[in-house]
Protein backbone atom coordinates (compact mmCIF):
# COMPACT_ATOMS: atom_id res chain seq x y z
CA UNK A 1 0.00 0.00 0.00
CA UNK A 2 2.82 2.39 0.51
CA UNK A 3 3.94 1.85 -2.86
CA UNK A 4 0.52 2.75 -4.11
CA UNK A 5 0.47 5.91 -1.78
CA UNK A 6 3.51 7.01 -3.48
CA UNK A 7 2.28 6.50 -6.86
CA UNK A 8 -0.48 8.43 -6.13
CA UNK A 9 1.55 11.39 -5.28
CA UNK A 10 4.01 11.22 -7.70
CA UNK A 11 0.80 11.00 -10.41
CA UNK A 12 -1.09 14.33 -8.61
CA UNK A 13 2.02 16.11 -9.18
CA UNK A 14 2.55 15.16 -12.99
CA UNK A 15 -1.12 16.44 -13.53
CA UNK A 16 -1.00 19.66 -12.67
CA UNK A 17 1.72 20.27 -15.89
CA UNK A 18 -1.51 20.34 -18.19
CA UNK A 19 -3.66 22.92 -16.08
CA UNK A 20 -1.27 25.66 -18.01
CA UNK A 21 -2.93 24.70 -21.41
CA UNK A 22 -6.45 25.10 -20.56
CA UNK A 23 -9.59 27.70 -20.78
CA UNK A 24 -9.98 28.90 -16.78
CA UNK A 25 -13.12 29.26 -15.04
CA UNK A 26 -13.96 29.67 -11.12
CA UNK A 27 -17.23 28.07 -9.95
CA UNK A 28 -18.39 26.43 -6.70
CA UNK A 29 -19.70 23.51 -5.90
CA UNK A 30 -21.70 21.79 -2.61
CA UNK A 31 -22.23 18.44 -1.86
CA UNK A 32 -23.65 16.27 0.84
CA UNK A 33 -22.96 12.88 0.89
CA UNK A 34 -24.74 10.12 3.39
CA UNK A 35 -24.55 6.47 4.28
CA UNK A 36 -28.13 5.10 5.64
CA UNK A 37 -27.39 1.68 7.31
CA UNK A 38 -30.13 -1.00 6.50
CA UNK A 39 -28.75 -4.39 8.10
CA UNK A 40 -25.42 -5.88 9.34
CA UNK A 41 -23.91 -5.81 6.14
CA UNK A 42 -26.21 -3.49 3.80
CA UNK A 43 -26.51 0.27 3.79
CA UNK A 44 -28.11 2.58 1.30
CA UNK A 45 -25.65 5.47 0.01
CA UNK A 46 -27.17 8.96 -1.09
CA UNK A 47 -25.43 11.89 -2.80
CA UNK A 48 -26.80 15.50 -4.47
CA UNK A 49 -24.14 17.83 -5.53
CA UNK A 50 -25.05 21.11 -7.16
CA UNK A 51 -22.46 23.03 -9.17
CA UNK A 52 -22.59 26.52 -10.29
CA UNK A 53 -21.20 28.00 -14.04
CA UNK A 54 -18.21 30.05 -14.59
CA UNK A 55 -17.88 32.56 -11.84
CA UNK A 56 -20.94 31.36 -10.06
CA UNK A 57 -23.67 33.24 -12.19
CA UNK A 58 -26.13 29.97 -12.63
CA UNK A 59 -26.37 26.99 -11.55
CA UNK A 60 -23.95 23.99 -13.97
CA UNK A 61 -25.18 20.45 -12.41
CA UNK A 62 -27.65 19.15 -10.31
CA UNK A 63 -26.82 15.52 -9.55
CA UNK A 64 -28.89 13.16 -7.21
CA UNK A 65 -27.24 9.67 -7.01
CA UNK A 66 -27.71 6.91 -5.19
CA UNK A 67 -26.66 2.70 -4.45
CA UNK A 68 -26.67 -0.16 -2.39
CA UNK A 69 -23.83 -1.21 -0.39
CA UNK A 70 -22.71 -4.49 0.34
CA UNK A 71 -20.05 -4.68 3.46
CA UNK A 72 -18.24 -7.36 2.62
CA UNK A 73 -15.53 -6.74 5.59
CA UNK A 74 -14.62 -4.12 7.56
CA UNK A 75 -12.34 -3.05 4.89
CA UNK A 76 -14.09 -3.52 1.75
CA UNK A 77 -17.68 -2.41 -0.13
CA UNK A 78 -19.06 -2.95 -2.99
CA UNK A 79 -21.90 -1.18 -4.35
CA UNK A 80 -24.68 -0.70 -7.61
CA UNK A 81 -26.70 1.88 -8.16
CA UNK A 82 -28.53 4.83 -10.45
CA UNK A 83 -27.54 8.51 -11.06
CA UNK A 84 -29.55 11.18 -12.50
CA UNK A 85 -27.62 14.49 -13.82
CA UNK A 86 -29.37 17.25 -15.17
CA UNK A 87 -26.71 19.18 -16.96
CA UNK A 88 -26.91 22.98 -18.80
CA UNK A 89 -25.76 22.68 -22.18
CA UNK A 90 -25.09 25.28 -25.14
CA UNK A 91 -25.63 24.73 -28.66
CA UNK A 92 -24.58 28.33 -30.35
CA UNK A 93 -27.00 31.36 -28.52
CA UNK A 94 -29.29 28.13 -27.38
CA UNK A 95 -28.94 26.93 -23.96
CA UNK A 96 -31.02 24.28 -21.89
CA UNK A 97 -30.97 21.60 -19.49
CA UNK A 98 -30.58 17.95 -20.59
CA UNK A 99 -30.57 14.95 -18.71
CA UNK A 100 -28.39 11.82 -18.46
CA UNK A 101 -28.83 8.63 -16.77
CA UNK A 102 -25.84 6.55 -14.93
CA UNK A 103 -25.80 3.28 -13.84
CA UNK A 104 -22.93 2.74 -11.67
CA UNK A 105 -20.75 -0.25 -9.58
CA UNK A 106 -17.89 0.13 -7.52
CA UNK A 107 -15.34 -0.75 -5.24
CA UNK A 108 -14.24 0.91 -2.18
CA UNK A 109 -11.06 -0.56 -0.71
CA UNK A 110 -9.63 1.45 3.20
CA UNK A 111 -6.74 1.45 5.21
CA UNK A 112 -4.43 3.22 7.25
CA UNK A 113 -1.07 4.33 6.53
CA UNK A 114 0.21 5.29 9.99
CA UNK A 115 -2.08 8.39 10.93
CA UNK A 116 -3.82 9.20 7.18
CA UNK A 117 -6.90 6.63 6.70
CA UNK A 118 -6.79 6.48 3.16
CA UNK A 119 -9.81 5.07 0.45
CA UNK A 120 -9.36 3.74 -2.78
CA UNK A 121 -12.35 3.84 -4.76
CA UNK A 122 -12.79 2.02 -8.56
CA UNK A 123 -15.89 3.25 -9.97
CA UNK A 124 -17.18 1.94 -13.83
CA UNK A 125 -20.25 3.96 -15.15
CA UNK A 126 -22.70 2.87 -18.04
CA UNK A 127 -23.91 6.88 -19.30
CA UNK A 128 -26.67 7.40 -21.30
CA UNK A 129 -26.42 11.02 -22.43
CA UNK A 130 -29.24 12.92 -24.08
CA UNK A 131 -28.31 13.26 -28.23
CA UNK A 132 -29.26 17.52 -28.07
CA UNK A 133 -30.72 19.11 -31.27
CA UNK A 134 -31.86 22.65 -31.58
CA UNK A 135 -35.39 23.39 -32.64
CA UNK A 136 -37.37 26.63 -32.69
CA UNK A 137 -34.79 28.02 -30.90
CA UNK A 138 -34.85 25.55 -28.07
CA UNK A 139 -32.91 22.40 -27.25
CA UNK A 140 -34.90 19.08 -27.65
CA UNK A 141 -34.04 15.78 -26.81
CA UNK A 142 -33.31 12.83 -29.95
CA UNK A 143 -32.86 9.84 -27.72
CA UNK A 144 -29.65 9.15 -25.92
CA UNK A 145 -26.03 8.27 -27.01
CA UNK A 146 -24.34 5.31 -25.01
CA UNK A 147 -20.55 5.80 -23.36
CA UNK A 148 -18.53 3.79 -20.42
CA UNK A 149 -16.22 5.33 -18.35
CA UNK A 150 -14.05 4.23 -15.33
CA UNK A 151 -12.69 6.32 -12.39
CA UNK A 152 -10.34 5.82 -10.09
CA UNK A 153 -10.32 8.09 -6.54
CA UNK A 154 -8.47 7.89 -3.54
CA UNK A 155 -8.88 9.92 -0.57
CA UNK A 156 -6.43 10.66 2.64
CA UNK A 157 -7.33 11.87 5.45
CA UNK A 158 -5.39 12.84 8.33
CA UNK A 159 -6.85 14.21 11.52
CA UNK A 160 -4.65 17.29 13.49
CA UNK A 161 -5.07 15.11 16.67
CA UNK A 162 -3.40 11.27 16.71
CA UNK A 163 -5.51 8.93 17.86
CA UNK A 164 -5.81 5.50 16.92
CA UNK A 165 -9.51 6.25 16.70
CA UNK A 166 -10.88 9.47 14.98
CA UNK A 167 -14.24 10.41 16.80
CA UNK A 168 -13.90 14.52 16.33
CA UNK A 169 -11.89 17.45 15.81
CA UNK A 170 -10.01 18.98 12.68
CA UNK A 171 -8.39 16.99 10.05
CA UNK A 172 -6.94 17.71 6.52
CA UNK A 173 -8.18 15.70 3.25
CA UNK A 174 -6.42 15.26 0.18
CA UNK A 175 -7.56 13.51 -2.83
CA UNK A 176 -7.17 12.68 -6.69
CA UNK A 177 -9.91 10.96 -9.11
CA UNK A 178 -9.21 10.50 -12.68
CA UNK A 179 -11.96 9.92 -15.09
CA UNK A 180 -11.14 7.51 -18.70
CA UNK A 181 -13.71 6.99 -21.48
CA UNK A 182 -13.70 2.93 -21.94
CA UNK A 183 -15.25 2.78 -25.92
CA UNK A 184 -17.95 4.69 -27.19
CA UNK A 185 -14.93 7.75 -27.37
CA UNK A 186 -16.85 9.01 -29.97
CA UNK A 187 -19.80 9.74 -27.99
CA UNK A 188 -18.36 12.09 -25.43
CA UNK A 189 -14.81 13.41 -26.53
CA UNK A 190 -13.49 11.54 -28.77
CA UNK A 191 -10.37 10.53 -26.42
CA UNK A 192 -9.78 7.63 -23.09
CA UNK A 193 -8.82 10.68 -21.27
CA UNK A 194 -11.89 12.77 -19.48
CA UNK A 195 -10.81 14.11 -16.65
CA UNK A 196 -8.95 14.89 -13.38
CA UNK A 197 -10.24 16.54 -9.92
CA UNK A 198 -7.74 16.99 -7.65
CA UNK A 199 -9.00 18.46 -4.32
CA UNK A 200 -7.33 19.59 -0.96
CA UNK A 201 -9.85 20.90 2.07
CA UNK A 202 -9.75 21.21 5.94
CA UNK A 203 -12.30 19.67 7.81
CA UNK A 204 -14.26 19.39 11.21
CA UNK A 205 -15.58 16.24 12.38
CA UNK A 206 -18.28 16.85 14.54
CA UNK A 207 -19.09 13.11 15.92
CA UNK A 208 -18.04 10.37 14.22
CA UNK A 209 -21.08 10.44 12.26
CA UNK A 210 -20.86 13.84 10.95
CA UNK A 211 -18.12 15.37 8.88
CA UNK A 212 -17.75 19.20 7.24
CA UNK A 213 -15.25 20.51 4.87
CA UNK A 214 -14.56 23.29 2.78
CA UNK A 215 -11.84 22.97 0.16
CA UNK A 216 -10.21 24.01 -3.53
CA UNK A 217 -10.96 21.91 -5.87
CA UNK A 218 -8.95 21.99 -9.11
CA UNK A 219 -10.71 20.03 -12.51
CA UNK A 220 -8.99 19.79 -15.31
CA UNK A 221 -11.35 18.70 -18.13
CA UNK A 222 -10.88 17.30 -21.68
CA UNK A 223 -14.13 18.54 -23.32
CA UNK A 224 -15.96 18.07 -26.42
CA UNK A 225 -14.11 18.81 -29.39
CA UNK A 226 -10.85 18.55 -27.62
CA UNK A 227 -11.56 22.02 -25.65
CA UNK A 228 -9.61 22.26 -22.49
CA UNK A 229 -11.07 23.08 -19.53
CA UNK A 230 -9.15 23.95 -16.03
CA UNK A 231 -12.04 24.92 -13.32
CA UNK A 232 -10.73 26.68 -9.79
CA UNK A 233 -13.73 25.30 -7.49
CA UNK A 234 -14.83 26.50 -3.79
CA UNK A 235 -16.22 23.33 -2.70
CA UNK A 236 -17.97 23.08 0.71
CA UNK A 237 -19.29 19.15 1.82
CA UNK A 238 -21.01 17.34 4.65
CA UNK A 239 -20.60 13.81 5.02
CA UNK A 240 -23.30 12.32 7.14
CA UNK A 241 -23.05 8.51 8.05
CA UNK A 242 -26.61 7.40 10.40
Amino acid sequence: MKKIFILTVIFLAGSISFISMAQTQFTGWTALFTTFKTGKKTSIHADVQIRSSDELKQVQTLLLRTGLNIHLSKKIIITAGYAFIHNKRSIGNVSGYVPEHRVWEQLIYTHKLKNIFVAHRFRLEQRFISKTVVVNNELENEGNVYANRFRYFIRNILPFKTETSFKKGMFAALQNEVFLNIGNTRNVNGSIFDQNRLYLALGYRLHTKADLEIGYMNQYVNGRSRQLINNHIVQLAGYLRL
